[in-house]
């Protein structure tokens, strides 16, 4: 576990959605400071951080996040979810119990609850009572006691479009995913769907700035479509890191190398928005491999040379770890992200 500087704890912002961010999330708080005592039982890494702030997107229109949108006007709050769940303090039963879904009633009548989950319901009733999403996200941190602030990338209602390679547009985060043709470009409407100030607060305030893992363009490009998000990581002072997916995607990344997928998001950012650009380089067993290859997936390149061409400093290692589905080591992970805030920007461009 990588030592702190006690004199001066990072501030850092995680930007993403998905599975990928409540992964790393679930690293980076434990370099938090404990909310209550410690418990004698679980080791505590130092504080590095002082404080850390998951900005999360919100144009999700599948699922139990999908029917609430649809059913209540309200935004998304899937992806949200997992983000307090995973800051939960000790994600015991209060975060077991948000977490739950209701399942299918056993004589197969729809009962209307089935597929929701309890958190998603109650950041539904929050919302109800205050009028405000994110006063409603907020006021589930503190019931869970989250070791850090969550905000969505935008409080405005917004959706997804895609022009494929073929030039057909899709409309809807879920058809854009469900389709079988690669993305070109994304775009968000409204096309100034405003940011959170409290989001462009900490970007601006911020040590460590990280963007991924995640899908390439449907949680992560999503973030960068917000009107003032992709200015602010440009001009902040930060320490800006990518975190490369450690597999393709279907029509998201397919054939993508790791510089591919920094040129496809600067692209969209319409600048330099990294510093460093984290990869896994260790190699994946054979048996995984081969099943994700029958998905259409592949490990992603690690193509040093070019990430270099583009100005971004390469850190590679071991990040993978292999249990029923392939994610990020998130201890490793944070780790690394800790090192790199603490040394700050690369002196010279490589």
């Amino acid at each position: 576990m990588t030592s702190c500087s006690t004199d001066r704890p990072l501030r850092v912002v995680a930007i993403g959605g998905g599975t990928g961010l409540s992964t790393l999330l679930r690293g980076l708080k434990h370099y938090t400071k404990p909310l209550g005592p410690k418990s004698k039982d679980a080791p505590q890494a130092p504080c590095c951080i002082q404080q850390l702030t998951a900005v999360v997107t919100v144009t999700d229109d599948g699922g139990s996040s999908g029917r609430l949108r649809r059913d209540l006007r309200m935004l998304p709050p899937g992806d949200v979810r997992n983000c307090i769940a995973a800051l939960s303090e000790d994600e015991s039963l209060l975060s077991h119990l948000f977490q739950f879904r209701f399942p299918e009633a056993e004589d197969g009548q729809d009962t209307g609850l089935a597929g929701h989950s309890f958190g998603n319901l109650f950041l539904a009733a929050l919302t109800h009572i205050t009028g405000d999403f994110s006063q409603a996200v907020q006021m589930s941190s503190q019931v869970l006691a989250a070791r850090g602030q969550i905000f969505p990338a935008t409080n405005t209602d917004v959706h997804l479009s895609a022009v494929m390679d073929d030039g057909t547009v899709v409309e809807g985060e879920t058809n854009i995913t469900a389709s079988t043709k690669i993305i070109r470009e994304l775009h968000m409407h409204p096309a100034d769907a405003p940011p959170m100030q409290q989001t462009l607060r900490a970007i601006a305030e911020a040590d460590l700035i990280t963007l991924g893992p995640g899908s390439l363009y449907t949680s992560l490009i999503t973030n960068l479509l917000v009107r003032g998000i992709p200015e602010a990581l440009a001009a902040s002072r930060a320490t800006r890191v990518y975190i490369c997916n450690l597999m393709t995607q279907a029509n998201e990344s397919l054939g993508l190398t790791a510089s591919q997928h920094l040129s496809r998001i600067q692209d969209h950012a319409g600048d330099r928005i990294f510093d460093y650009a984290l990869i896994n380089d260790a190699p994946l067993s054979p048996e995984l491999v081969e099943r994700y290859a029958r998905e259409g997936q592949s490990p992603i390149a690690p193509d040093i040379d070019a990430i270099r061409s583009l100005g971004i400093v390469p850190v590679t290692g071991s990040f993978a770890h292999e249990g029923e589905k392939l994610r990020h080591d998130y201890d490793r992970l944070a780790e690394s992200l800790i090192e790199l805030g603490q040394r700050g920007r690369p002196r010279h461009s490589p």
